[in-house]
């Protein structure tokens, strides 16, 4: 496991309920083995073809390496990847928001589980993927809420 304290999470950024982003948060000692960004987790950019990590981010800085187990970040890899996907699309289909965040978990036995949707995510995605939004928002150009952007 590349963390000790705590198990991860998935966060699936979906605009007009279509995924475009995801990270996992994976917690550390400081956040208290709590999967929240502002407590001390490291956000880790997810490719979304494979769910592999591709970069990661703590404290607002690029890390390659867990900063309690010094396992590369490189290392991480969601399974179950495209049920993930399909979770957070079909909660979005459920919930339509035009605009959200699916808290996904994956559990060794139950497989991908939701956890919350949020109307407001954070935007440390961005940063965590090194990628920021707005170019594939615009790539897009889904409705929001039922309005044409």
């Amino acid at each position: 496991a590349l963390s000790e304290d705590g198990a991860p999470d998935i966060r699936v950024l979906c605009v007009g309920g279509n995924p475009l982003l995801a990270m996992a948060r994976v917690p550390t000692r400081r956040s208290g083995g709590k999967a929240n960004l502002h407590q001390g987790a490291i956000g880790v950019g997810l490719d979304m073809e494979s769910g592999q990590g591709l970069t990661a981010t703590w404290k607002n800085r690029f890390i390659d390496r867990h900063p309690d187990t010094g396992l590369p970040i490189a290392n991480l890899r969601i399974p179950h990847w495209e049920e993930v996907l399909k979770i957070a699309k079909a909660t979005c289909a459920a919930v339509p928001l035009g605009y959200a965040g699916v808290d996904i978990m994956v559990d060794r036995e139950k497989g991908p589980l939701v956890l919350e949707i949020n109307a407001r995510p954070g935007l440390a995605i961005q940063l965590a993927n090194s990628r920021p939004l707005r170019p594939l928002l615009e790539a897009e150009k889904p409705p929001l809420n039922g309005v044409s952007a």
